[in-house]
C-alpha cells in the first residue's frame, strides 16, 4: 500500500499538470479558431484545404491584430479610431460600458501603463492578517478629497494607494481597496512570482530577496515603501 500510494501522488503529479495544460491550450486554439467563421465560406481554409488544421485561428487572429495595430499607428488609421470612439461615446448605454473598458484596456496595455507593475504586501481582511495585493495606481479628485476628510488624522501629505487584492487560487476575481502608502510593503518579488504563490495557495514559495538592500525583517515589522 505505501507503494501503491507513492505511485499514484507520483503519475497525477507529471498527468495533473500536463493535462491542465493541454485542456487550457485545446480551448484556447478551438476558442481563436472560431474567428475563422467571420470569413466567407468559400474562402475558409476547410473548405480550400479539403481537412480541418488546428490552429489556423490563431494565426488568422494574430494577422487581425497585427493589422489593426499597424492601421491604428498611421494617421489615417488614428483618425478613424478617434471618430470611432466618438460615435461610441454618443451612444447612451455603449458609452459607459465601453468608457470603462477602454480605459481599463488603455491601463492594461498601454507601454506606458503601471497596472500590475508592482507586488505589495497588504493587511487584508483586517490588521493583523496580510495578503498580496498589486498596486493598480493611486486615487485622485474627490475619492481622494474625501479620503483626507475622513476622521483618523490624515494628513496633507498622506498618501494613498490603489490595490488589487486577488483571491486564491483563482486572481482574476478579487478586491479593489484603497490603503495607505505607508501602510503597504513593496515585495522584491515579480507580478509572475506572486501570482504563482496566489494560484498555489502558498505551495510554491518564490526565492528569497534578490535585492541584499532589501533583508528580510525577522520581527515581522512593517516596511513602507520608499
Amino acid at each position: 500500500m505505501p507503494s501503491f500510494r507513492k505511485w499514484l501522488f507520483s503519475g497525477l503529479l507529471v498527468l495533473v499538470p500536463l493535462i491542465v495544460t493541454l485542456w487550457v491550450l485545446e480551448w484556447v486554439v478551438s476558442t481563436l479558431d472560431q474567428t475563422l467563421r467571420i470569413l466567407p465560406s468559400s474562402w475558409q481554409p476547410d473548405q480550400l484545404l479539403g481537412v480541418h488544421i488546428p490552429g489556423l485561428g490563431v494565426l488568422f487572429a494574430l494577422v487581425v491584430v497585427l493589422s489593426i495595430g499597424a492601421l491604428a499607428s498611421n494617421i489615417i488609421g488614428n483618425k478613424l479610431v478617434h471618430w470611432w470612439h466618438a460615435l461610441l461615446h454618443r451612444i447612451p448605454v455603449v458609452r459607459s460600458v465601453y468608457s470603462g473598458v477602454k480605459q481599463v484596456s488603455d491601463t492594461l496595455f498601454s507601454e506606458k501603463g503601471n497596472a500590475f507593475r508592482k507586488a505589495l504586501l497588504v493587511q487584508w481582511p483586517h490588521e493583523g492578517m496580510w495578503t498580496i495585493a498589486f498596486l493598480t495606481g493611486s486615487p485622485a479628485g474627490d475619492v481622494l478629497h474625501q479620503l483626507k476628510a475622513q476622521p483618523g488624522g490624515l494628513g496633507e501629505f498622506d498618501e494613498f494607494l490603489s490595490v488589487y487584492v486577488p483571491t486564491t487560487p483563482n486572481p482574476t476575481g478579487g478586491y479593489f481597496v484603497m490603503v495607505r502608502k505607508s501602510a503597504c510593503v513593496e515585495l522584491q518579488m515579480s507580478v509572475d512570482e506572486a501570482l504563482t504563490y496566489i494560484v498555489s495557495m502558498g505551495v510554491i514559495v518564490p526565492g528569497g530577496p534578490r535585492n541584499p538592500h532589501f533583508p528580510v525583517v525577522a520581527d515581522g515589522t512593517n516596511r513602507p515603501l520608499p
